[in-house]
């Protein structure tokens, strides 16, 4: 069986550098109505970058809503009209100084979508280059990490990574 919930009304509630929240209400399929509050995010990419075929390349920076430092593959947001694979580029180089030789899109996620829309593509890098460095957002403070395949899948074991992207892109491999 299959379920819809029908729109009636929304209504922009916050409009921000990054998302928009909207208040909708809606019909269930038994004919009530509630509210949801629905998070928009524009998107963004996720890069599984090798270095070689047993290193990856991981950014460390703190998360403000968590309060900690996470450890995660690169990842940014993707910009109004921009390709999802040309922001793969993007980032991977803003973040790490590299940039691919070979660039496979391997599938895409959604990241909370009991309240948010938003859509990660991710990406599998390799053939890696050098490219420019210091190209961070202003606002972007990044320790660049080279780890090997195997510890990161035991870091995700153990509970040391929970960045959803990051345990998530090891599925598509």
């Amino acid at each position: 069986m299959e379920f819809f919930e029908k729109t009636i009304e929304s209504k922009n509630i916050y409009s921000g550098k990054i998302i928009n929240v909207n208040l909708h209400k809606v019909k269930l399929p038994n004919g009530r109505e509630v509210k949801r509050e629905i998070v928009n995010h524009p998107g963004g990419v996720a890069i599984l970058a090798y270095k070689d075929s047993e290193t990856i390349l991981m950014v460390e920076q703190f998360r403000k809503p968590v309060e900690h430092m996470l450890l995660e593959i690169p990842a940014g947001k993707i910009e109004k009209g921009e390709k999802p694979e040309v922001c793969a580029s993007r980032e991977l180089e803003e973040e790490t100084g590299y940039k691919a030789g070979k660039l496979k899109y391997l599938g895409k996620i959604v990241t909370s979508p009991g309240f948010c829309d938003e859509c990660i593509y991710l990406y599998k890098a390799q053939e890696l280059y050098k490219g420019s460095d210091g190209l961070q957002d202003e606002d972007e403070f990044i320790n660049l990490r080279e780890l090997n395949v195997k510890t990161v899948k035991n870091m995700i074991k153990d509970g040391m990574i929970t960045d959803a992207k990051t345990v998530a892109i090891f599925m598509f491999e």
